[in-house]
């Protein structure tokens, strides 16, 4: 994956700043470098994907129940 910003005709460093992060950050590359950084077996990554689905599934129930005062 590359990403290529050219200069546009007028364009100050700014906004060719700007409109680089902007594609760097729809594009995930930096969220997948970080998920790169370290080996990660496969039953650890499972494991970490159940623990973060149990969590949410919990923090929804508890978010669509109503509060009791």
């Amino acid at each position: 994956m590359s990403l290529k910003v050219t200069i546009r005709d007028g364009e100050s460093q700014d906004s060719l700043l700007k409109r680089f992060q902007r594609m760097v950050q729809t594009e995930g590359v930096l969220r997948e470098a970080r998920a790169h950084e370290y080996f990660i077996s496969r039953g650890d990554a499972e494991r970490i994907k159940a623990k973060k689905s149990a969590r949410r599934r919990k923090r929804q129930e508890s978010m669509s129940k109503p509060r009791q005062y």
